[in-house]
């Protein structure tokens, strides 16, 4: 199953959904604990960084200082397209948001600071022109 690459069709379609719940950056050490569910895994030189869920953090004692919601461009965007990371992220960087992108096979995934995720929801909402 091929992946959309035409930008104007990516946005049109990215319907933005927020996944429920609280996210956290950490590093493991000897792989990920017991116990421990994550949703994203990216082994780097300097260890294993996982992103899972706060509660999941909180109960193994991991540290973390960024805590995130996790939002869904549900849009099967193609690892070949071209923009629409560059778009997305430019819009959130306009409203002032951060936003740390990981793009699996099927869906670009979002993590934006959790206080201000529904507000990034309807900048990207509005972007695709699916406001309201």
């Amino acid at each position: 199953m091929t992946g959309e690459t035409d930008l104007r069709t990516l946005l049109d379609g990215m319907r933005p959904e927020l996944n429920p719940g609280r996210y956290v950056f950490t590093m493991a050490e000897g792989g990920v604990p017991s116990g421990v569910s994550p949703v994203v895994t990216v082994a780097e030189q300097e260890g294993l960084t996982l992103v899972v869920p706060q509660a999941d953090a909180d109960a193994a004692g991991m540290a973390y200082d960024y805590v995130a919601g996790w939002i869904t461009l549900r849009v099967h965007s193609a690892l070949d397209a071209v923009g629409l990371t560059a778009v997305v992220a430019r819009a959130l960087a306009d409203a002032g948001l951060s936003c740390n992108v990981v793009a699996g096979f099927h869906h670009d995934h979002l993590f934006v600071p959790y206080e201000q995720a529904p507000r990034a929801v309807e900048i990207l909402r509005r972007l695709s022109g699916t406001a309201g």
